[in-house]
């Protein structure tokens, strides 16, 4: 297996990861009284956002040749940094 192929299929594992983060979020805002569904609704947004954005990065990173695959991956880390702040952040605020 190739370092990027490496690289794609632990990326893809925290997408994963994520996406059952984000999961665990709905249900509880699903439990929450309204004032605090719009708080998870927020932050939900942010979170699919930025999920999306990471996403997107990965999927060129893994139509990119591998001689430019080393750029793009720079770009999907930027991504990967912002995405898991927000991550961080939502999960702090609304445990």
């Amino acid at each position: 297996m190739t370092e990027k192929q490496q690289y794609i299929d632990k990326a893809k594992a925290r997408l994963e990861q994520w996406d059952a983060e984000i999961d665990k979020l709905k249900a509880r805002m699903d439990e929450a009284g309204a004032d605090a569904r719009i708080k998870y609704r927020e932050e939900l947004d942010d979170l699919r956002k930025r999920r999306t954005e990471a996403k997107e990065k990965l999927s060129k990173l893994a139509e990119a040749g591998d001689d430019a695959w080393d750029d793009i991956r720079h770009g999907l880390e930027e991504a990967w940094d912002k995405a898991e702040a927000s991550f961080k952040k939502a999960m702090s605020r609304l445990g």
